[in-house]
Formats: structure tokens, C-alpha cells, sequence
């Protein structure tokens, strides 16, 4: 396996439902923050890339929002769930290679397995981010139900069982998440003074 760069000051581990605003949320820390001290890293990124390769699909199309993915999503999913057994880290492990920035924002969550992972490589950097947003929300945004995938793994693996560090609720009458947002960057802004330190 390729070697890190670097170690990472501090790690980000979000999730939530299709629609509730994870890559909108993440996308802002990254802009906040800037891209030269914030990686954002996508676990589906390598998994759409591995299955598009094996299936001889079209990885821009799979990576993008439309229709096509989601004629995939289901048995993707099922293809990712086989790997996963076989090797609970491996998406983990392809997300995170050549990462130089020193905070590192994953963006897509799906189960226990991929927080494990993080827990157990970075115990001392890793901070767990639930986005949340009721399903009314998540309509307007063009969320609909869809069997074997809504109620699958990866869209209820993370629903109990994990007390999150943080969690932001992604909705019009919450508080601004721009005001949710201020420890977590504060964190952030934390890590990366410090990494400024031991240059």
C-alpha cells in the first residue's frame, strides 16, 4: 500500500441520509477552511471507481447525480457490502492514500465499519459529524423512498448505536450552520495552527 505523506491533524467523519446536505455541509468547511489545509475524501470515490472498472461503466456518470447512478445504486451497494466482508478498510484505505492536507473531511459515511476504521487508525484525530434533515426536507430536495437502498446498510448503518461527537441539523428553522459550524472549525483552525507549529 502507498505510504501517507503525513499524518493528519484531524479527521472529520461525517454521515447522514441521502438528501440531508452532508457533501453541501462538507463542501463549506472545505471552503471555509481552504483546500490547501482540508482534503475532502469521498469513501464512494474509490467504490464507484473499482465498480465502474469491473463493470466497464462510465465513472462520470456514476459519480455524478442522475439517473444513471442510480439504475447502479442497488446493486453497487450489494457489490460494495461483498468487498467490505472480505476487507472492512479497503474503501477506507484507497479514500485516504496520498491525503497531504492535515485536516481531512470524509464525506459519506455509511456504516460502523468505515467510523471503526478511522477509530482504530486515527483514535486521537478522528471526530464523528451526523448531518441531519427531516424526510419533509429531504423531499423538497428530491429525496423519494427507494426499497433496497433506503432501507439498506448504507443509508440505516449509522441510524443507532453511535453517539456522534456532533450533530448538525441541516434544516430552514434550525440554528444557521453557520453557527452550528463555529467549534467544529474552531477544531479545525485548532489542528491546523498546530500543524503550523511543527513545521
Amino acid at each position: 500500500m502507498e505510504a501517507r505523506v503525513s499524518e493528519p491533524k484531524l479527521i472529520l467523519v461525517f454521515s447522514g441520509k441521502r438528501k440531508s446536505g452532508k457533501d453541501y455541509v462538507t463542501d463549506l468547511i472545505q471552503n471555509r477552511l481552504g483546500s490547501d489545509v482540508c482534503g475532502v475524501l469521498r469513501l464512494s470515490g474509490p467504490l464507484k471507481q473499482q465498480y465502474a472498472q469491473e463493470h466497464g461503466l462510465d465513472l462520470d456518470q456514476l459519480m455524478g447525480s442522475g439517473l444513471y447512478k442510480e439504475q447502479y445504486r442497488a446493486d453497487m451497494i450489494l457489490w460494495g457490502e461483498i468487498r467490505r466482508q472480505q476487507d472492512p478498510g479497503f474503501f477506507c484505505r484507497l479514500a485516504t492514500r496520498g491525503v497531504q492536507q492535515p485536516v481531512w473531511v470524509v464525506s459519506d459515511a455509511r456504516r460502523l465499519s468505515d467510523l471503526q476504521w478511522f477509530w482504530s487508525e486515527f483514535p486521537r484525530q478522528t471526530q464523528s459529524v451526523r448531518v441531519q434533515s427531516s424526510d419533509e426536507t429531504r423531499q423538497q430536495r428530491g429525496w423519494s423512498f427507494s426499497a433496497g437502498v433506503d432501507d439498506a446498510e448504507s443509508e440505516c448503518g449509522l441510524d443507532s448505536r453511535v453517539e456522534f461527537d456532533w450533530i448538525i441539523t441541516n434544516e430552514t428553522n434550525a440554528p444557521s450552520l453557520e453557527e452550528q459550524l463555529r467549534p467544529i472549525l474552531k477544531l479545525a483552525e485548532e489542528a491546523v495552527s498546530l500543524t503550523a507549529m511543527d513545521q
